[in-house]
C-alpha cells in the first residue's frame, strides 16, 4: 500500500479508479480527480500547500510534486502525464498536457493546455508558456507550435496507456 499520510490536519483525499503504487507517498494537501495513477517512487508532497490533480493524470516513477510554504500551489489539469523523474514545484499545469522525463517546471510557470515540455527541460520560475506549443532546453524556450490536435492527440494516448497499465496492477 502507498503511504498516504496526514500533516498539519490535512488528509490526501483521492477519486474513483485511482492507482498507487506500493512506495508511493501523498501527504497532506493532496486532492486528485478520477482515474489517476501514481506510480513508483513517486512523491505528492502537500506538507506545506496545497497540489491539486484533475482526471486522468498520471505521475511516473520518481516524479516529485512539492510547493513553497504560503507563496505556491501545484496545480494539474487533466489529462495530464508527469514523465519519469520529473518535478513540477508549485507549477500551474494546464489540461491535456505531457511533461517529459527529468523535466523541471518551478515554481509560478503556467503550463498552457495542449503543450509539450521536453525531456530535460527546465522551465523558469514564472515562465508562461504558450498553449499548442513545444518548449525544449535549458532555460526551456519554444522550439515549435504544435496543432491543437496533434498534440491531445499524443497526449492522449499516454494518458490512456498510464491507465491500461494501472489496470495490469489490479
Amino acid at each position: 500500500m502507498a503511504i498516504i499520510k496526514e500533516v498539519r490536519g490535512f488528509k490526501p483525499k483521492y477519486g474513483k479508479d485511482c492507482f498507487f503504487a506500493e512506495n508511493a507517498v501523498i501527504i497532506g494537501d493532496v486532492i486528485m480527480g478520477d482515474n489517476c495513477s501514481i506510480w513508483y517512487s513517486a512523491v505528492l508532497r502537500g506538507d506545506v500547500n496545497s497540489i491539486r490533480l484533475g482526471n486522468y493524470v498520471n505521475i511516473q516513477d520518481n516524479a516529485s510534486i512539492h510547493t513553497l510554504y504560503q507563496k505556491s500551489v501545484a496545480e494539474i489539469g487533466n489529462n495530464v502525464s508527469i514523465g519519469h523523474n520529473a518535478v513540477i514545484h508549485g507549477a500551474k499545469i494546464e489540461n491535456n498536457v505531457l511533461i517529459g522525463i527529468g523535466a523541471i517546471v518551478l515554481d509560478h510557470a503556467v503550463i498552457g493546455e495542449n503543450s509539450i515540455i521536453a525531456a530535460g527541460a527546465l522551465v523558469k520560475t514564472g515562465t508562461i508558456v504558450e498553449p499548442n506549443s513545444i518548449y525544449a532546453g535549458v532555460p526551456a524556450k519554444k522550439v515549435k507550435n504544435i496543432e491543437a490536435e496533434q498534440s491531445k492527440e499524443i497526449i492522449d494516448k499516454i494518458a490512456k496507456n498510464y491507465k491500461m497499465y494501472a489496470s495490469w496492477y489490479e
